[in-house]
């Protein structure tokens, strides 16, 4: 079983994170953050990862800190339940729309981070969610999965389409990057090591 767990503490937030690579695409969220779970709810479905997140932060500050934290501990979960990449595809990339929106995600678990994301928010806010977090939820996710992530909203006005392409095109493409490769059976690299 590729399964990871991360039970990250600070004094800003407690994070707990329980990933199976190999799951059903269920997931348990309680994450103080309803839009963020809703978020994580489209990775573990599309990705069909078992994902469950539980986070206590201190949300009377700001979400900030809850929201890298939790992309941080993801990450570290993904890394610890990915081991050496052997087999695996290593790449993946999903495009998704919802209406008039329209996302584009690329990933590689070639061990180094790098993010590259461009999403043109059409507002700064969905409820009272700001949109602005999602790059630090995936800024953390990068540092600590060691993937480079590219992440392109092509088109929408809504912003809530916006990010629920992305999210769910996040999962697909780590759907694919991370399905076994029949015809692989080592690591995928020349270098014969990610």
């Amino acid at each position: 079983m590729r399964t990871g767990r991360v039970e990250r503490n600070t004094l800003e937030t407690r994070i707990s994170v329980e990933v199976n690579l190999d799951g059903q695409g269920t997931g348990a969220f309680a994450t103080g953050i309803p839009f963020l779970d809703h978020m994580l709810d489209q990775v573990a479905r599309h990705g069909l990862i078992d994902l469950k997140v539980s986070a206590d932060g201190d949300l009377e500050i700001d979400a900030h800190h809850t929201v890298e934290d939790i992309g941080i501990s993801i990450g570290q979960a993904m890394a610890a339940a990915v081991g050496d990449k052997a087999g695996i595809r290593r790449y993946g990339h999903a495009y998704v729309p919802l209406d008039e929106a329209l996302s584009r995600v690329v990933i590689d678990f070639s061990g180094r981070p790098g993010l590259e994301y461009s999403v043109p928010f059409k507002r700064d806010r969905v409820g009272d969610f700001d949109v602005d977090l999602f790059h630090e939820f995936f800024q953390g996710f990068v540092n600590h999965a060691l993937v480079t992530l590219h992440i392109d909203n092509l088109k929408g006005v809504n912003a809530h389409h916006q990010i629920e392409t992305v999210f769910k095109a996040f999962g697909r493409a780590l759907r694919m990057a991370l399905e076994p490769d029949p015809r692989m059976s080592g690591i995928p690299s020349t270098k014969g090591k990610l």
